[in-house]
């Protein structure tokens, strides 16, 4: 490991990534007789990454090649997956590379990710990262014979089990993804991508509705309040309003249900659309403005206005025995401010819980 690298900064490699460099070292076996130990393979950026390679044999007609995904310091549950390629000439498709999902890749079963129903859950930018270096390692050989690419992940259906993939309709493995081919630490742009995903599978459903919301607990709380709703339709978009709300314009639902509790619910109706607690302070002179509108005492008001939670509003309320009032006040205004920024696309509801999951308030 390099110690210049601080702790908890150094990247890994997405599983798309791994699967093209296994899949380059396989092709690689055909071509020469011979597995090599490392490939040199190209990441979906353009960089040229060398990764060592495992179980690598060959037999003329088809190569097999493993490469161990290292996620860096990203708290990836696909951590240590082996990306497995297994390639074989086709002899009547020449010019081919035709790509397959095997064990522990995930097959698609709903329509709204992009991907064939059917079909391995194999993203676009990685098919397409795997081919090119699976054609630039067969070369001239490709104009004699075709390639089939068939990418396995031998722990991938335990490893789904801690995934999205199964609301997604994605069964019986993981999904080989990845658009650089690098993997950040605690990587954003991964989960941004899921909640957009997930916001898209939704908005294929017959029901017309999404359901967000910002945490497990707050899920849990709306699922059960919507107990007619199937589990893809509920989307836990964390604090990834804005790409959320874009993804459900795109998707054209009708309707947007919001689950939440009263700090990230008061980020929201003060015009956030990022609400992670290092990118803006909650506006406690908005909640105070709130109580002020239910006619709180100025003494009581100064005292939310002054606090550093959502949280103290709150109880505070609940003392004077305005909380359902004062949180369906929020609501509406979460309502208000959300309609502004995405005038006549859907009709949107917000629903309240307090910090143990039970139900205070909903608007409308």
């Amino acid at each position: 490991m390099d110690k210049s690298v601080p702790r908890g900064t150094r990247t890994g490699f997405t599983t798309g990534a791994c699967s093209a460099a296994a899949a380059r070292a396989a092709v690689i076996g055909l071509v020469t007789g011979q597995v090599p130990d490392s490939v040199e393979s190209q990441l979906p950026n353009g960089d040229l990454v060398t990764f060592a390679v495992h179980d690598g044999r060959c037999d003329g007609v088809c190569a097999h090649a493993m490469v161990i995904k290292d996620a860096g310091d990203d708290p990836d549950c696909t951590d240590k997956a082996h990306l497995t390629a297994d390639v074989c000439w086709q002899a009547d498709s020449p010019g081919q590379v035709l790509l397959a999902g095997g064990e522990g890749v995930g097959r698609v079963t709903m329509p709204g990710l992009g991907l064939e129903v059917g079909g391995p859950a194999i993203n676009p930018v990685p098919r397409r990262n795997i081919e090119a270096n699976v054609r630039q390692a067969a070369g001239a050989l490709l104009d004699n014979a075709g390639l089939v690419v068939t990418i396995s992940v031998p722990q991938g259906q335990e490893m789904a089990k801690k995934t999205t993939n199964a609301r997604l309709g994605i069964l019986g493995g993981i999904s080989i993804l990845g658009t650089t081919g690098i993997v950040k630490p605690y990587s954003t742009a991964a989960y941004r991508a899921s909640v957009v995903q997930g916001v898209h599978v939704a908005g294929t459903l017959p029901q017309g509705v999404v359901v967000l919301t910002t945490g497990g607990r707050t899920e849990k709380f709306v699922m059960e309040q919507l107990p007619h709703l199937p589990e893809a339709a509920f989307v836990q978009m964390g604090d990834f309003l804005r790409y959320a709300m874009s993804a459900a314009v795109k998707a054209g639902v009708k309707r947007v249900v919001i689950g939440g509790m009263v700090g990230k619910l008061t980020k929201i109706a003060q015009g956030e659309t990022i609400t992670h607690a290092g990118r803006a302070d909650v506006d406690t002179g908005l909640l105070a403005d709130l109580a002020a509108e239910l006619g709180v005492p100025p003494n009581v008001c100064a005292d939310i206005r002054a606090a550093k939670t959502a949280r103290y509003a709150g109880e505070r309320m609940d003392e004077l025995g305005l909380g359902t009032v004062f949180h369906t006040t929020l609501a509406q205004r979460v309502v208000q401010t959300l309609h502004k920024s995405y005038p006549d696309k859907f009709d949107i509801q917000v629903l309240v819980c307090d910090f143990d999951g039970h139900k205070i308030a909903q608007y409308p």
